[in-house]
């Protein structure tokens, strides 16, 4: 994934109710920013941190940037919680993801289950189904990449409805894609949320395919890059 227009480097002041920041561009002058990420965000909100942002496509929203990278070391990270499904579509059509190769149809955001809609469907011509939830993920600690960094009885709820489609006799994965490079693997959080936890267990018990894939960040891009191993019970 590219970024349609250059981005603009500044200076975090402060994240604030979920979704702003008030950053300081370089020029000085200081922006509010829209940080497209309901999580904690635990490591990516120190003040002072280098960070970068995307104008507004629309010159009409109220929000003219978005808030998408931080410099976490010497690494950047990517927060913005709308790109991976983009991310990871792209990837599966350039035949990057070896699990999800073999598929001639994929859509997007395909309403199932109770009232959800999947990230991604893949089919087949002769009818098989392969369902592809997205969880984004930005949280690290002692070099593992960690999902989720709050509560999320949303992603409870589609570890569930993925085991239904298991049952139901079709392929149900969930892709954890992980916006920065300096983790070696990575682990559920089961500190944060254990209900989480004892769902991704479940799921995997049931028959879902879980995986995760690290990406490669720059200034101008962010595409998926190398397999991380999944440390969890068996």
């Amino acid at each position: 994934m590219k970024f349609p227009q250059p981005l603009i480097k500044g200076t975090l002041i402060k994240r604030y109710k979920r979704f702003l920041a008030d950053v300081r561009l370089s020029s000085g002058e200081v922006v509010t920013a829209h940080a497209a990420n309901p999580g904690a965000m635990i490591g990516l909100t120190e003040v002072d941190s280098e960070v970068w942002l995307s104008p507004a496509q629309n010159p009409a929203r109220k929000l003219r940037w978005s808030w998408e990278l931080i410099k976490v070391g010497e690494s950047l990270v990517g927060i913005n919680t709308h790109h991976p499904n983009s991310i990871v579509a792209e990837a599966i059509s350039n035949k990057l993801i070896p699990e999800l190769i073999g598929y001639n149809r994929l859509r997007r955001e395909v309403k199932y289950g109770e009232s959800s809609r999947i990230d991604i469907l893949l089919e087949k011509e002769n009818g098989d189904k392969c369902f592809v939830e997205i969880k984004n993920v930005h949280l690290k600690r002692n070099k593992h990449a960690e999902f989720p960094d709050s509560v999320t009885a949303r992603g409870t709820k589609h570890l569930k409805e993925l085991s239904a489609m298991v049952a139901l006799g079709h392929r149900a994965t969930m892709f954890y894609l992980v916006q920065r490079e300096d983790c070696t693997s990575f682990q559920i959080a089961g500190d944060i949320d254990p209900t989480y936890e004892n769902a991704f267990n479940a799921a995997r018990k049931s028959g879902v395919e879980c995986f995760c894939y690290g990406c490669r960040l720059t200034t101008k891009s962010i595409y998926v890059d190398k397999k991380l191993q999944i440390i969890a019970e068996q």
